[in-house]
């Protein structure tokens, strides 16, 4: 609008028109005060602001991801191993504490490790998306219209 405003300015300044009276009585009827010799003389000031508008997006996705690990673990487990312990004097009342001669059985219970996989989520990382704003400096340029009022036909040697 400040173009088209500057445009039919400039257009109106080329075309000016000599005082006489004919175009003092209309610029009288047309902008000027009634009754009064005096004009008004305005012009345009440039407001220079900032408006807000979308540039883009960002946003967070999560997704899930799977990966071979490997880990090693010690696994232990229990072997049978006969043990023979000859008969002294000084173990002999010991070994004599059972009854003589019988049928008996001595049992002894084997374990063995294995390896036991769980998976267990852990909390490992917070991430968030945080906007940061800067402020760059612009130089903005435009044309304003400014109107001169200039005097003729007065003789300033009396001045």
């Amino acid at each position: 609008a400040a173009g088209a405003a500057g445009a039919a300015g400039a257009t109106g300044a080329a075309s000016a028109k000599p005082y006489t009276k004919e175009s003092a009585e209309a610029g009288a009827a047309g902008g000027l005060a009634t009754g009064q010799d005096a004009m008004t003389r305005s012009e345009e000031h440039l407001r220079v602001g900032t408006e807000r508008f979308e540039t883009g997006r960002a946003r967070l996705l999560k997704y899930v991801v799977t990966e071979e690990v490997e880990q090693s673990v010690p696994v232990r487990h229990e072997e049978v191993r006969i043990e023979r312990e000859p008969i002294t004097e000084a173990n002999r009342a010991e070994a004599m504490s059972g009854p003589q001669i019988s049928e008996d059985a001595y049992e002894v219970v084997l374990h063995d490790e294995r390896p036991v996989v769980e998976t267990e989520a852990v909390p490992v990382e917070r991430i968030r998306l945080v906007t940061e704003e800067h402020v760059d400096q612009e130089t903005v340029r435009g044309t304003v219209r400014k109107e001169r009022i200039e005097v003729e036909g007065i003789d300033d040697s009396t001045a």
